[in-house]
């Protein structure tokens, strides 16, 4: 992307530093990149110890199961995207490049989200996640976390 994103960093009600659009945004459009280093997913695990952060914050962005963009350092104001269960734009994975999508028209002014959808160890309950990952957006869908929510256990067919 060779063009200045449409976007600026400023403080935000949800949380921290938050990301805002300086002109309207229609529905598609490709907005900014997540860019940053690239470290493998043992190096992003070895940076984050959830059970014991006073509080989880992080700027690592899984592209996939090998690749983790890490923009600790970075000057990439998608980082300051935050999470909302019901979100205005989405990530988008190309050729192990992330974007940020508009979902739908976002207006001047408006703070940019996506869904986080932290993917976790099956062993986590609802509790765990909402404890560890607790989500600020009061969306009227808000479902407490930043987290996907735990899948129920499948059941396995049995031969008699």
């Amino acid at each position: 992307m060779s063009e200045t994103p449409p976007v600026v960093v400023r403080r935000s009600r949800i949380q921290g530093r938050g990301v805002f659009a300086t002109r309207d945004i229609a529905k598609g459009e490709r907005i900014i990149e997540y860019v940053g280093r690239r470290i493998s997913a043992a190096e992003a695990d070895a940076l984050c110890d959830d059970e014991n952060m006073r509080r989880h914050h992080t700027f690592l962005f899984s592209v996939d199961d090998d690749i983790v963009i890490d923009a600790t350092s970075d000057a990439c104001p998608a980082k300051y995207i935050n999470h909302s269960c019901e979100p205005n734009c989405e990530s988008v994975v190309v050729r192990r490049r992330v974007y940020i999508d508009a979902l739908r028209n976002i207006a001047e002014g408006d703070e940019l989200f996506y869904d986080y959808w932290y993917v976790t160890d099956d062993d986590y309950t609802l509790d765990d996640l909402q404890r560890i990952y607790p989500c600020r957006c009061k969306a009227p869908s808000c479902r407490g976390t930043l987290a996907r929510p735990p899948q129920p256990k499948r059941k396995t067919a049995r031969a008699r």
